[in-house]
């Protein structure tokens, strides 16, 4: 297992609130830092189809929504992860802080500022695929810090 940081915000309470509209535009609150031009490159390269379900319009900037209800909710520009005990995994070369509230999963993108959220439900969608097809879009910031498991920690003395 790896440790890293991690900064969730209220996303899981912006996903379940999205999960039981049924409006044609996703309602997702925009990040702090979702002006930050970083994240211009990124909302380009997302894919319309995530893991099986296909993208729809979102309320706010930098932000993208797949499935109606959504089942998976993207947001640019959340708070860049610090160090943390929370499992980090490496796919396809990216990064990510896991947090798991049951069923309800939130990823965070380590090591690259601005960071990018990722919320879903793995009852839903498999989280493999989801971190998987984001891989394109996410690398577009670029990694300057990666995850470290305790073992390649050099502790004093």
């Amino acid at each position: 297992m790896k440790f890293l940081p991690a900064a969730i915000s209220a996303g899981s309470l912006v996903l379940a609130a999205v999960l039981t509209g049924c409006t044609p535009v996703a309602d997702v609150e925009a990040a702090p830092d979702a002006a930050n031009p970083d994240c211009a490159p990124v909302m380009v390269a997302v894919p319309e189809d995530l893991a099986g379900v296909q993208q729809r319009e979102t309320s706010s900037q930098a932000t993208a929504a797949w499935g109606n209800p959504s089942q998976i909710i993207l947001r640019c520009g959340v708070p860049v992860p610090g160090p943390t005990t929370d499992a980090c995994a490496t796919v396809n070369g990216v990064d990510w802080v896991l947090r798991e509230e049951g069923s309800l999963w939130t990823a965070t993108t380590y090591g690259r500022d601005p960071a990018v959220e990722v919320l879903f439900d793995t009852n839903q969608v498999a989280s493999s695929t989801v971190l998987v097809e984001l891989e394109n879009a996410v690398s577009r910031i670029e990694q300057t810090r990666q995850c470290l498991s305790t073992k390649d920690v050099e502790l004093p003395g």
